[in-house]
């Protein structure tokens, strides 16, 4: 009785903190930028692929296709993150991927993106006082990343994804039955974020009425470029504490819970590789599998629309044959890549396609280059459905690193394929878009589109 009397007072002692919700990301670096046009980042390097303008104004195409020309991997001297190199061929990225003792993903290295890793002069200089550094398991090398992988691989193996299908496939229909006709919308906002919202907030056991926190806090995990700005830094790491601590506050809950749940959270309470993890460590983890829910699948779902109406010839084989969904989904995938790049660091002095690298270096490997690469797919730039060889892209990655949550993101991007085409909705770009600034997500903000029927 009294272990019981605990667990309940346990229990109702935890409160949700307070998290706020504006500025968004896109607002403040946008603000910041204004009122300080001087503090723009300078890329005096004509391939610096780094440059978030490339992508926001979606010109970065011809730039890397004429990397891809001259050569699979090229060095970068001097950018705002500093040297590193840009590996653009798709042969070249699977080669480094598998070599993952060499090429590390580790944050002691720098971990999985471009910014770079203070040094210890640079670190006192700043006067932040630590590293401000989030261990996650896809920036960690062996062992470590394969025990805290493992704990949360068993939520997305194939057993798990048809115990999903049903819910995915009935809240996508529900959402499609309630979307306007005949007027204006922005379909990122009323789909594609509410879409993968309310799938993460399934995996987590999130309070769904809190569910639009999980996109708030992805988009400024989510962008690198903030980093670059003293005072959007601090901003940002200001947000990821709330999130922290709103999490803590689950699993506090989840702790006292008489029988295990089977939501992440529970599944990282329960692991041995996972429940000593220190409070950065687990807030990485969730920024992993946050921004790893949320804008892969997001951008995927408006990637979908954007691509079959600038291709009606595609968007008409979609119409007439639905059997070509499951392919269409790998297809879409390739052309949207909604992870621009990872990145590794060299652990000793090698060569890779005539080119050497010294240990230390950053090597950036370019997945939406090589999802174009002209020695792998014909005809790379067209939206191919048909496409026989569409599964060889690496939106996901390539080896022990590649996304945990692939399956998912397939399922629920072949799901709402389905679920349009059963109501027979053509949906049409009819007014703005705005894609994403960013050079690390790839996708869309806003797209103004109208439903139809076919």
């Amino acid at each position: 009785m009294r272990g019981e009397e605990e667990r309940t007072m346990a229990t109702a002692a935890v409160t949700r903190p307070e998290c706020r919700m504006s500025p968004t990301a896109y607002e403040a670096l946008k603000k910041h930028f204004e009122e300080h046009p001087e503090e723009r980042p300078d890329h005096p390097h004509k391939w610096d692929v780094s440059r978030s303008d490339i992508y926001a104004d979606n010109t970065w195409q011809p730039i890397f296709k004429e990397m891809r020309e001259s050569g699979p991997l090229h060095y970068i001297p001097e950018s705002p993150f500093g040297p590193y190199w840009a590996v653009v061929g798709h042969k070249a990225i699977q080669h480094i991927e598998a070599l993952p003792e060499v090429f590390s993903s580790s944050w002691e290295h720098g971990g999985i993106t471009i910014l770079n890793r203070l040094t210890e002069e640079e670190l006192a200089e700043s006067g932040v006082g630590d590293r401000r550094e989030l261990p996650m398991f896809i920036a960690m090398d062996r062992p470590q990343h394969t025990g805290q992988r493992r704990t949360v691989a068993p939520k997305f193996t194939p057993s798990g994804m048809a115990e999903m299908e049903g819910e995915i496939r009935a809240r996508t229909g529900e959402l499609l039955d309630s979307l306007p006709r005949g007027e204006v919308f922005d379909w990122v906002d009323k789909v594609s974020i509410e879409l993968t919202t309310g799938m993460l907030a399934i995996l987590f056991g999130f309070p769904w009425e809190d569910r639009r926190l999980l996109t708030f806090w992805s988009d400024w995990s989510g962008d690198t470029e903030l980093a670059t700005v003293r005072s959007l830094d601090e901003m940002r790491w200001g947000f990821l504490h709330e999130m922290a601590a709103y999490f803590q506050s689950l699993w506090i809950e989840r702790t006292h819970d008489k029988e295990p749940g089977d939501d992440l959270i529970s599944m990282m309470i329960h692991s041995d590789a996972m429940n000593q993890m220190r409070p950065e460590e687990f807030m990485g983890n969730l920024v992993l599998l946050i921004v790893g829910g949320n804008d892969t699948t997001r951008n995927s779902m408006s990637g979908i629309i954007y691509q079959l109406d600038k291709n009606p010839d595609q968007r008409k084989l979609f119409e007439q044959q639905p059997d070509l969904i499951p392919n269409a989904v790998q297809e879409i995938l390739r052309m949207q890549t909604p992870l621009a790049h990872m990145r590794r660091t060299c652990t000793e002095n090698t060569e890779v396609f005539g080119q050497h690298i010294k240990a230390g270096d950053k090597v950036v490997l370019w997945y939406l280059s090589a999802n174009r690469d002209e020695q792998v797919f014909e005809n790379p730039d067209k939206l191919d459905i048909t496409r026989e060889n569409a599964r060889r892209h690496i939106a996901f990655g390539y080896g022990i690193h590649r996304c945990v949550g692939a399956r998912l993101a397939e399922l629920q991007l072949r799901v709402l394929l389905e679920e349009l085409h059963k109501r027979r909705m053509r949906v049409h770009v009819a007014g703005d878009i705005e894609r994403v600034r960013a050079n690390f997500v790839h996708g869309f903000r806003k797209l103004e589109v109208e439903i139809t029927e076919f």
